[in-house]
């Protein structure tokens, strides 16, 4: 029976290591470097779009290629400690994380909480929880490996790091919140020339097509962003967006039903998509460029980083009566399918009837549970589900929730969050630190895209409070709770990560 181990914390099938805490499961503490400090920078990119057609986002199988996705890597240096920001244009990294954190570490002495893997959370890419696409994602490990190894190559100075914000206003929220408009863009010059600008979003992406591979509209602005600054390497990555879009999703779905009601082509659909995804490419390309080319503050100095799992809260489940009535009408023998099989929104009821019927404990926290690559929770105690999904589980590197990366740069605080975190969380954390200065801030880190919702998501069941049960397979929801105890934990790494440089 083999053990699984990540840092200082073990796991094996049979059980987690006894006396894990709500944080602190695995960190990585750097110490500062001396106040005075050269920074240096290198950058790379690759492409990663898919040969075959596969699988996308949005359950539909590719049809061809508008954009080509791309993986872009920032590396900056400040002599005594690397930190490597990759962006690319998917849903999310998912199978490919452990993989590419394994090479990393090993071959390259860069630990997981200095490799901050970012998505797009474009839907017109391949997904990386089906089955069928692993094989794809384990290939693009390797290919963001060697992006990674080439801008380390290319590092040199002296080198600079300035960060920056502004709004679009074209932004919608659900869940009864209040919408953040804000983008926050970093620049990296180095000998006095632009050599980077990292820039994000609290949305999800408009797409360009249906049914082909695209970029969405954060890929026209990167491309107008580079238009405008040559020699700049524009990189994009969503904040916390999980309750935020750039249309209005149920006109949106209203005017494709109309489409398709009067016979619309796919072709034509396909340009309106396209005219539109521009249009919010421009507005936020737009808005980079006057940060980039206006005043920024400038937070270059020694760098830290620490990973941190914070431990979420759970509900009670429901009973045992309830489950069997609403699996009424599903068949008996479906078992545990992926993602996009039509029965995977009630894995999370056979899975409930599992513990019922083996007598587990249910799962009152997030660190109870292991994520696979086809993202089933399984309790760390169900030694048979754990041995059947061996192949599924990463031996060094698991996914369990809910990881988050605390960079500093100089005094300025980078957090990067796993999952989709929904944008009230995001806000409070950005509203805590802003007025003693600037505080960069990351969703849709690392592997699966798990959404982190409010107390009032919860409230209403809605669909982000309900995707830890009906895309995840967990035998019970969040307790209202989630909110407050996921901005807490990153404000009290926050906090650490600056006493730290005092």
């Amino acid at each position: 029976m083999n053990a699984r181990i990540w840092g200082n914390w073990g796991f094996s099938k049979v059980g987690f290591v006894a006396g894990l805490t709500v944080m602190g499961l695995c960190v990585v503490a750097l110490t500062p470097a001396a106040d005075a400090v050269e920074m240096e920078a290198g950058v790379a990119q690759t492409v990663i779009t898919n040969e075959t057609p596969r699988v996308m986002v949005n359950g539909r199988v590719s049809e061809g290629v508008h954009s080509d996705l791309t993986a872009r890597v920032l590396v900056l240096n400040d002599g005594d400690t690397r930190l490597v920001f990759v962006t690319y244009d998917l849903n999310c990294l998912d199978v490919a994380t452990p993989f590419l954190r394994e090479r990393v570490k090993d071959e390259l002495g860069i630990e997981p909480d200095q490799l901050i893997l970012l998505a797009t959370h474009n839907h017109n890419a391949p997904i990386q929880i089906v089955p069928d696409n692993f094989a794809y994602g384990r290939r693009m490990a390797d290919t963001i490996f060697d992006a990674i190894e080439e801008a380390i190559d290319n590092e040199a100075g002296p080198a600079s790091v300035e960060f920056g914000f502004g709004h679009t206003y074209s932004l919608r929220s659900v869940g009864n919140a209040p919408t953040d408009y804000e983008v926050q863009v970093l620049k990296v010059e180095r000998a006095g020339e632009p050599l980077a600008v990292l820039f994000s979003q609290p949305t999800h992406p408009a797409q360009a097509t249906r049914n082909r591979i695209d970029t969405g509209h954060p890929g026209f602005a990167m491309d107008m962003v580079e238009e405008a600054l040559p020699g700049v390497q524009a990189m994009y990555a969503t904040s916390c967006g999980g309750n935020q879009f750039p249309v209005d999703i149920e006109e949106y779905r209203e005017w494709l039903a109309r489409m398709y009601d009067e016979g619309r082509s796919i072709e034509y659909i396909d340009s309106q998509l396209e005219e539109r995804c521009q249009e919010l490419g421009r507005e936020l390309a737009d808005v980079v460029i006057d940060i980039v080319e206006g005043d920024m503050e400038d937070v270059t100095g020694p760098m830290t980083s620490r990973l941190e799992i914070i431990s979420l809260p759970l509900a009670e489940p429901i009973s045992e009566e309830e489950a069997h009535g609403k699996l009424e009408g599903v068949p008996e023998d479906v078992g545990f399918v992926p993602y996009p099989h039509e029965h995977r929104s009630t894995n999370w009821l056979r899975m409930l009837l599992r513990y019922y019927e083996e007598d587990l404990p249910f799962p009152t926290e997030t660190t109870d549970m292991v994520c696979t690559d086809d993202t089933y929770l399984i309790h760390k105690e169900d030694e048979e589900l754990l041995e059947e999904y061996d192949h599924a589980i990463h031996d060094r590197f698991p996914c369990i929730y809910e990881e988050v990366i605390v960079a500093t740069i100089g005094e300025m605080p980078v957090v990067a969050m796993q999952g989709e975190i929904v944008a009230p969380i995001g806000a409070r954390i950005k509203d805590a630190f802003r007025a003693e200065g600037p505080i960069k801030v990351f969703g849709y880190m690392g592997e699966h895209n798990l959404y982190i919702p409010t107390r009032e998501l919860v409230r209403l069941d809605a669909y982000q409070a309900r995707t830890l049960r009906i895309q995840y397979a967990s035998p019970v929801g969040w307790d209202p709770s989630v909110e407050d105890v996921m901005v807490d934990g990153v404000i009290d790494m926050v906090e650490a990560a600056l006493a730290n440089l005092e």
